[in-house]
């Protein structure tokens, strides 16, 4: 049963006013699905909550006694001090293919290395810093700590001695600000004093904090690391990024004295906090920046604020909506929830909620005009932290926007692009320098300075080439989402256009049977034995390496058709693809090879399963196209789960978006209850562990994929990989390439209706199980599908 419909008809109409009415109806319910709550506040940083607007961040501990909010700013950088490529040039990159023909990777690994490697680098994002709240509230009861994710506000209330207290925080896009409002009921009101602090650099004071006439509390401070390195050698940076943080308290009842670095409240009955903080890297002039986005706010309202933050925020995250069986265990604590799982239940709801959080996060930490989100996407306590919370292109920067498209935030993409933009550019003279090709080469791991030179001590590790062919599919895909053709020709084309001139130039024929190869060419931190039986990782041509150039050229080659472009490089390009070793080759037992030859594995339950890479993220291997490769893939994953594979949280996310693409929902099930059993903190952050962010948001796209599929040629795939757990339930406002929207209902693990509007004129299959359905739709029209009973 289907009907077309306008967007502006009759049928149209009865939709929105059914669904607006259903929306009034549960508004209750919705608020409490989309809660984290506690009954005990955080004792570690990875029990907060996190806030944020893009640029600036919180952890809200709710300690009743000493109140602790982290403070995060995402440029908060050591300084740029000109560290640039190492020595390789044309001539080592020969010499190293040489030994590779002769089969001593082990000597190539280690040349890689000495010529083309700044090895291990310390230069860390670092934390902002720390508001503290010196309250001493003493005998606590009727404790309540949540983060309300469908409006970004966290809220904290207690008793103390009988007397209410309640918090309340949110962080504010439109304002630039983090507000806090505290209340006390009991007859003093609030007492106690306010800090700032920030952690020391090797014991080293990393700020001043002070207060001024205004009773305004300041902490002004520089980004260093004492501890930094650079080519293994110590190399302590002592500037960086300049930054300030102001802090103005509206005070009822009582009075709000200063001290020379804090500020003390005594007998208020309720607090208003607005904190804004800027740095050198946004503006010449940060500490005025401080005073005007103050001034905008300063007298202002919190209920006023308030309404303006959650307007700005829903914008976003209102556009999709996900049920998945009644939620009837919101009553339950969030952390109680995640421990019922890990004995053994299933919590459909808390699944639900955490693809919504993936969303939440994404808002958070990735708006227009501020930077990418990191390896910990804003958040950050350390200022040496784990992997310097930097930007890893072997998958986790990758991973971070594999949602953005699908589940309908396609704009927060603009940091993303931003930053690939400032690498082609940077990566044009490394490619040129190391490598005497032409176009641009990016590598597996950078910071917020975009530097393109290798780092890593060891081959495995960080020899990586295929870090900008990845980045370019966010370019085509975004364009495959949304068909915007001047974002195609004056952003994406340019870039794919670099990198895909940097490896016409970089392959070279492999001696053994002439076929176009990438060497030296490595499988993302894994090796592999060679024939002296020498845990090695250079080779002639890894799968991942292969298929990545082969998407590169074929995107590229699209690209200058939509385009109408005709060029030297393309004609060079299209007799090169045709040369090129295929990057998908079957192996005596039925696997994937991972590199060139049939090797054995030193690791082959490893964590990264990037021979599979054209399969997913990549859009090459379908089960109607290309029937034996599909089946292939699926022996390979079982062969890496079975030797303890997917152990990391993002690696766990990454096998449940592979096992939606297998069109196995219980498969992509059981994947989602391994990653809450093993992979996840109390305030539902990915654990690798340490706290790394691609696993929270690798799990929301897999949820996405699960439920719709849009990657085959002019296909539409409903519920691909519905799990027999989600026996009921809905999605709403799911994009799908070709700019599509989609709404789908199911019950008792069938399709009830599917309902797709369109942005364009449009010509699809839609397929459900065994059914397919040619779809034409014009722009601006609905098209509502039912399956036969």
């Amino acid at each position: 049963m289907r009907y077309l419909f306008n967007q502006s008809g009759y049928v149209f109409l009865v939709i929105a006013l059914l669904l607006s009415g259903c929306t009034q109806n549960n508004l209750k319910d919705k608020k409490q699905d989309s809660l984290l709550w506690y009954t005990q506040p955080a004792e570690k940083w990875e029990e907060a909550l996190p806030m944020g607007n893009g640029r600036l961040g919180v952890m809200v501990y709710g300690k009743p006694s000493h109140e602790h909010i982290q403070l995060n700013d995402d440029s908060m950088w050591p300084a740029d001090l000109g560290w640039d490529e190492p020595q390789g040039d044309e001539k080592d990159l020969e010499k190293i293919r040489e030994l590779l023909f002769k089969g001593k990777n082990g000597k190539a690994d280690d040349l890689f290395v000495e010529k083309f490697s700044r090895k291990k680098v310390v230069r860390s994002h670092q934390t902002l810093g720390d508001l503290f709240l010196d309250f001493e509230h003493q005998n606590i009861s009727d404790y309540r700590r949540e983060l309300n994710i469908s409006d970004a506000t966290t809220s904290v209330s207690y008793k103390s001695n009988g007397n209410r207290i309640t918090q309340k925080v949110f962080v504010s896009h439109p304002h630039r600000a983090i507000i806090i409002e505290m209340t006390s009921e009991a007859e003093d009101g609030l007492n106690g004093k306010v800090r700032l602090t920030r952690p020391d650099d090797n014991g080293y004071p990393t700020v001043k904090t002070s207060t001024n006439a205004k009773n305004w509390l300041i902490m002004q401070g520089e980004v260093t690391q004492r501890g930094g390195v650079f080519d293994n050698q110590p190399a302590p940076i002592l500037e960086g990024v300049k930054f300030e943080t102001c802090l103005k308290i509206n005070n009822n009842g009582g009075e709000v004295q200063r001290g020379d670095d804090f500020l003390e409240l005594k007998n208020v009955k309720k607090a208003t906090f607005y904190l804004v903080s800027n740095s050198s890297y946004y503006f010449d002039d940060y500490s005025q920046q401080n005073r005007v986005d103050l001034a905008a706010i300063g007298e202002r309202e919190y209920e006023t604020l308030q309404k303006e933050h959650i307007r700005d925020y829903r914008n976003f995250y209102s556009r999709v909506d996900i049920k998945l069986n009644d939620n009837n265990r919101d009553t339950i604590p969030t952390d109680e929830r995640i421990a019922r799982i890990k004995a053994g239940e299933t919590d459909t709801g808390l699944e639900a909620l955490l693809f919504q959080y993936g969303r939440y996060l994404l808002i958070s930490s990735s708006r227009e005009g501020t930077n990418p989100a990191n390896l910990q996407g804003l958040w950050n306590q350390h200022i040496n932290a784990p992997w310097n919370a930097d930007y890893h292109l072997n998958i986790n920067l990758q991973m971070n926007y594999w949602l953005a498209n699908v589940t309908n935030l396609s704009e927060l993409n603009t940091p993303l692009f931003d930053y690939i933009d400032r690498l082609v550019e940077n990566g044009k003279e490394t490619a040129s320098k190391n490598f005497g090709c032409r176009g641009a080469f990016i590598p597996h791991a950078t910071d917020l300075w975009a530097p393109t030179w290798l780092r890593a001590p060891t081959a495995y590790w960080g020899c990586s080439v295929g870090g900008g062919g990845w980045l370019m599919q966010h370019y085509w895909q975004h364009y495959a989402f949304t068909k915007d053709t001047t974002f195609l020709g004056e952003r994406a084309f340019p870039a794919i256009e670099a990198v895909a001139q940097f490896y016409s130039d970089w392959l070279i024929e492999d001696p053994r049977d002439g076929l176009l190869i990438s060497a030296p060419s490595t499988s993302p931190e894994n090796r592999f034995f060679n024939t002296k039986g020498q845990p090695v990782a250079t080779c002639l041509g890894s799968a991942m390496d292969q298929q990545i150039i082969a998407e590169v050229f074929d995107n590229y080659r699209a690209a200058c058709e939509v385009m109408q472009v005709k060029s030297a490089l393309l004609d060079t390009i299209m007799l090169q693809r045709q040369q090129l070793r295929p990057g998908f080759v079957i192996g005596s037992e039925g696997r994937i090879l991972e590199w060139d030859r049939e090797y054995p594995e030193t690791e082959p339950g490893h964590r990264h399963m990037s021979h599979l890479y054209g399969f997913h993220p990549g859009i090459s291997i379908t089960k109607d196209k290309t029937p034996e490769l599909f089946k292939a893939v699926r022996k390979t994953l079982d062969y890496r789960l079975k030797n303890g594979g997917a152990g990391t949280g993002w690696s766990r996310a990454w096998l449940i978006n592979c096992s939606a693409r297998l069109l196995d929902g219980d498969m992509a099930h059981e994947h989602i209850q391994l990653l809450f059993k093993k992979s996840m903190y109390k305030n539902l952050f990915d654990a690798h562990p340490p706290f790394q962010i691609d696993g929270n948001f690798g799990y929301t796209a897999g949820v996405a994929e699960m439920l719709l599929q849009s990657h085959e040629e002019n296909t539409l795939r409903l519920l691909p990989a519905l799990p027999s757990a989600w026996q009921h339930g809905h999605v709403t406002g799911l994009k799908a390439r070709n700019g599509l929207t989609v709404d789908i209902y199911w019950k008792a693990n069938r399709l009830q209706k599917a309902i797709i509007y369109c942005e364009s004129d449009n010509h699809f299959n839609l397929v459900y199980e065994d059914t397919t359905v040619s779809v034409e739709v014009k722009s601006g029209e609905g098209y509502e599908y039912k399956p036969s009973r």
